[in-house]
């Protein structure tokens, strides 16, 4: 993708404009990081690009965006441009195209705002990108103010780079943040969702948190986390603290290829322990899975994640306190937990909360031994008899059906029976009543 960002970069350059590779990626070659995408900025106006290169998708023509094709990747190209003063503080009404120091100053955050000449092996910065880099700092370009109006959710922005890079937030901006920290909610609840997903996605998730708590951020995104803060829990179980204190050391334990569906599913996993706390013999949450999938529910409607998503969190949400019980299941019960989809999520869930409190994986460990016991296909075995031969028996249609067909499996599961055979004997044996 380099290369051929320069390839884009140097057939800009030969027909007369100025092209440079822009923002995240000239940032990410400082650090040493390898970039996961590359952008250029030019002078050169869409239509011009688009005659010059033979595969492009104009979907950000409005703006001045245009997507060149090039060897199977896809890179923008950006014409230098300038935001307009008019905005709801979501994203400005309309852009003037500019040079390219104003192209800068339009960007968020200053370790954002540099370009790179590829050819002369350059590094061209207006905006002291350079500097604040060395300095291991967080800072917007130009007024804090201004740039928080132009789009709120460079708030969340300022958070995550923080967070992804562990750099301290300057002092303006962090003031700045924290004093529009109730704007965020002028944003759309789906660009709010996928920068929590990002920020969900960083190697220590607690360092956002964190951030999001002082600047206030959490109480108009996720106020149900908030409440988190300061909710106790049994020392003998949980000896990190309160639940907040358990949820973001949960966090840090998940695998670095974790999906954005488990990473929600941890931070959400205790959310409904608030809700449920009580003090009898002891500091108790009982319940507090089923009514954490409820609240859960609430929050990923409100966020609007799909429901192929929400449902994959609530189920991890719902089911994660069944390791409890594993050791004394019946076998068929065993089996079924086992046989839930994406049930490598489930385990890593489990071992993280684990890990973040009392640190005991026997229960962890006793399933991931059974795991490595069953077969594929004594966990989810094909079903032995259908509806059909239940009707054939001369049962009659209707909720009947499931209850014999559960317990069918059931025995299937538990090894008492094998057969198709021995599975419709045990129907006349065990079910004639019903007939």
């Amino acid at each position: 993708m380099k290369q051929q960002a320069i390839n884009i970069v140097k057939k800009l350059r030969d027909h007369g404009y100025q092209a440079v590779i822009a923002g995240g990626a000239v940032r990410d070659m400082i650090l040493g990081i390898p970039p996961s995408d590359y952008d250029i900025a030019t002078d050169a106006k869409p239509e011009a690009i688009e005659q010059l290169f033979d595969k492009t998708l104009s979907v950000g023509k409005a703006f001045g965006v245009i997507v060149v094709i090039m060897d199977g990747y896809e890179i923008e190209v950006a014409t230098f441009r300038k935001d307009s003063q008019e905005s709801d503080g979501r994203r400005p009404y309309s852009v003037q195209f500019s040079s390219m120091d104003e192209d800068a100053w339009r960007r968020d955050l200053t370790i954002n705002g540099m370009f790179y000449d590829p050819l002369s092996d350059r590094i061209i910065d207006f905006v002291g990108g350079q500097e604040d880099l060395k300095s291991h700092l967080v800072r917007f370009i130009g007024s804090p103010e201004d740039r928080i109006a132009e789009d709120k959710l460079r708030m969340l922005r300022a958070v995550r780079f923080s967070a992804r890079f562990e750099f301290a937030v300057d002092p303006a901006t962090f003031e700045a943040v924290k004093k529009h920290a109730s704007e965020i909610s002028q944003i759309s609840a789906e660009r709010i969702a996928d920068e929590l997903q990002k920020i969900l996605r960083v190697k220590h998730p607690r360092l956002a948190f964190s951030l999001l708590f002082e600047t206030g951020l959490i109480d108009h995104i996720l106020p149900e986390v908030r409440a988190m803060e300061g909710c106790e829990q049994p020392v003998d179980y949980h000896p990190e603290g309160s639940v907040l204190c358990h949820t973001l050391l949960a966090l840090d334990y998940l695998p670095e290829n974790a999906s954005d569906e488990l990473r929600m599913g941890v931070l959400l996993h205790d959310v409904g322990k608030p809700v449920t706390q009580t003090f009898e013999d002891r500091i108790r949450f009982n319940g507090h899975d089923l009514t954490g999938k409820d609240v859960a529910r609430e929050i990923l409607k409100r966020l609007k994640f799909s429901n192929e998503f929400s449902e994959r969190v609530l189920e991890l949400i719902g089911n994660h306190m069944k390791f409890m019980h594993v050791d004394n299941m019946r076998t068929s019960r065993l089996k079924r937990f086992l046989a839930l989809p994406h049930f490598e999520e489930h385990m890593a869930l489990h071992r993280a909360d684990c890990l973040s409190s009392h640190r005991n994986l026997e229960n962890y460990d006793f399933v991931a031994e059974k795991l490595k016991t069953y077969e594929p296909e004594e966990i989810r075995p094909t079903r032995i008899i259908t509806g059909k031969d239940l009707m054939d028996m001369g049962f009659k249609q209707g909720p009947v059906f499931k209850v014999i067909l559960t317990d069918v499996e059931d025995q299937q599961l538990e090894g008492a029976i094998k057969s198709r055979e021995e599975a419709l004997e045990y129907v006349k044996r065990e079910h004639n009543n019903k007939l």
